[in-house]
């Protein structure tokens, strides 16, 4: 049996009729008939007798509401229970993020909720692929996209600009005026070839230029970093570093969306919510993103 079609059953004999169990349900009167009707199909049995004044019980009806006596109590007072724990900020959050968001702009972020919410567990989880929310590899996700999947809830919280770097070091033994294809570079590898920086430098530079590859946007910081080459790097990522210089303006085609994202069957969950939020807000002003 349903127990939502076990509900209808008592509204009705709470009730004595159709109508009132309808209003209590807030539904039409046609739905607490169908459902009636189908509950008692399945069990091949009459319920109630349809009498002028109203639904009375049967025998058999008489007995399930035995059998169900104080269950829809009990089941309020689960859920009120649960509830109220859910109404609380603790618990696990599981959280996932590519190396790059990691590094530049979250787990300062982190550290804050925690010590505003010291009751919650934070399990952080670095992979530069899509885990699947929809299969609760993850809670929540911070990713750089342009195109966040359908399925999921989530708020823009700014753009995060790409520009070309190279370190001082590089640039002091060659000429100012070098063109950018004569120029070393360090660039994405093939599993980052999605990437809009990837197309970029495929379209400039030819391959032979480009003096090594990485599978990390962190990675090819560190690269140009050490002089290894010119490359495109997120600013909020070479920022940090006074040895890299900027050499041109930051490129809006290069920009990418930053989103915090969640499965919609987790929007009511108190942790979550509370860290979706706040995650948002900070982020929302960062000045490390663009808005």
């Amino acid at each position: 049996m349903d127990w939502s079609d076990l509900q209808y059953f008592l509204a009705v004999a709470q009730g004595g009729s159709i109508s009132q169990a309808a209003r209590a349900l807030r539904v039409n009167h046609s739905t607490v008939l169908r459902r009636l009707q189908r509950l008692e199909q399945r069990l091949g049995v009459a319920l109630f007798q349809r009498l002028p004044g109203g639904y009375e019980l049967t025998a058999a009806g008489e007995a399930l509401a035995a059998q169900l006596d104080g269950v829809d109590e009990q089941i309020e007072r689960a859920g009120r229970q649960l509830l109220g724990q859910d109404l609380q900020i603790r618990g696990i959050v599981r959280l996932t993020s590519t190396d790059t968001l990691f590094a530049s702009l979250l787990t300062p972020l982190l550290a804050q909720f925690r010590q505003a919410h010291p009751g919650v567990q934070l399990q952080l989880v670095t992979n530069n692929s899509m885990l699947s929310l929809t299969q609760r590899e993850a809670d929540m996700a911070v990713r750089g996209t342009n195109q966040p999947p359908e399925n999921l809830l989530g708020r823009c919280v700014g753009r995060i600009q790409t520009a070309l770097y190279a370190s001082s070091a590089y640039l002091a033994g060659r000429p100012a005026n070098l063109p950018l294809s004569e120029h070393q570079w360090v660039g994405p590898d093939e599993s980052l070839a999605h990437l809009r920086q990837a197309a970029w430098l495929a379209a400039r530079v030819a391959d032979e230029q480009v003096v090594a590859r990485s599978d990390s946007l962190v990675g090819m910081v560190e690269c140009v970093r050490l002089g290894m080459g010119v490359g495109l790097l997120l600013c909020p990522l070479a920022e940090a570093h006074a040895e890299l210089v900027r050499l041109a303006d930051a490129d809006p085609a290069l920009d990418t969306q930053v989103w915090v994202l969640t499965h919609p069957d987790l929007r009511g969950v108190a942790r979550i919510r509370a860290l979706g939020e706040f995650l948002y807000q900070a982020l929302s002003v960062d000045p490390r993103l663009r808005h």
